[in-house]
């Protein structure tokens, strides 16, 4: 069994797990979980990732408005969520960004929410967590004018793009979709990239890598994508969780062990 796994991408207080949280939470540091970032996707979610950062030792969390959920959003909340990422273990300003995939919210007010909140992460000197999906040239644009801390999570771009964001000293998130059969994109980044900028998470209940696609994914399978990245780079899988923990440590100043 492989240890010292650190999901810095999930959402433990999604529906999906209402029937079995607390049985799963309680279960996965005998798995080899070490520690979870949970992130907030609207006023609500990221209220109840700062709940469960108080109820688990190993938890962390992250506050934000995700961009499917910007145009039923308001500064007002933006404001709760500022407030919010004070909290003792919230960690950072996420999940936020663009999605041009399916523009639940109209493209210019998903660009305000994410630039107010990237704002927010500077002024409280925090990192952020980045989705983007199909917005790679917008989200890049952003990220090069604000220069915030950060990683880009479940990274979909080219292996080019992946150098954009490094220069400007961010990372880069991986999770199940490198064990995925159309997975080239992620994978020639995964094989390329600094090792010194690469996280790992699930982005649990979604995006459980093969061979549980269409399951419930839980943190612990993170063991998948370690796999397909340590074998495209010729390493040793514990390695690269072990590398991948002691980066995600460093961004969100979460002292080891």
């Amino acid at each position: 069994m492989f240890s010292n796994i650190f999901d810095t991408h999930a959402h433990y207080d999604d529906e999906k797990f209402d029937g079995d949280r607390d049985e799963i939470l309680s279960a996965l540091p005998s798995l080899g979980v070490s520690k979870v970032i949970n992130c907030g996707c609207d006023l609500k979610s990221s209220v109840e990732s700062i709940k469960l950062s108080q109820k688990y030792d190993y938890f962390y969390s992250a506050v934000g408005i995700h961009p499917h959920e910007a145009e039923d959003s308001s500064y007002e909340q933006l404001e709760e969520i500022q407030k919010l990422a004070q909290s003792k273990k919230c960690v950072a300003i996420g999940e936020i960004g663009l999605d041009y995939h399916y523009d639940f919210s109209p493209r210019d007010i998903q660009q305000e929410f994410f630039k107010k909140q990237i704002i927010i992460a500077k002024e409280l000197d925090m990192p952020i967590i980045v989705h983007d999906r199909e917005a790679h040239e917008d989200t890049l644009a952003l990220l090069k004018k604000y220069r915030p801390k950060g990683v880009v999570h479940c990274y979909s771009g080219s292996a080019e793009s992946a150098k954009e964001i490094i220069k400007l000293g961010m990372y880069i998130g991986f999770g199940g979709a490198v064990t995925f059969k159309n997975a080239r994109k992620p994978i020639e980044t995964a094989a390329s990239i600094p090792l010194d900028r690469l996280l790992l998470e699930t982005d649990c209940p979604y995006m459980a890598p093969v061979p549980f696609r269409g399951k419930k994914c839980t943190s612990d399978l993170i063991e998948f994508a370690a796999q397909k990245i340590a074998e495209v780079r010729n390493m040793q899988t514990q390695d690269i969780i072990d590398i991948a923990a002691e980066n995600a440590c460093e961004l969100f100043k979460i002292q080891t062990e």
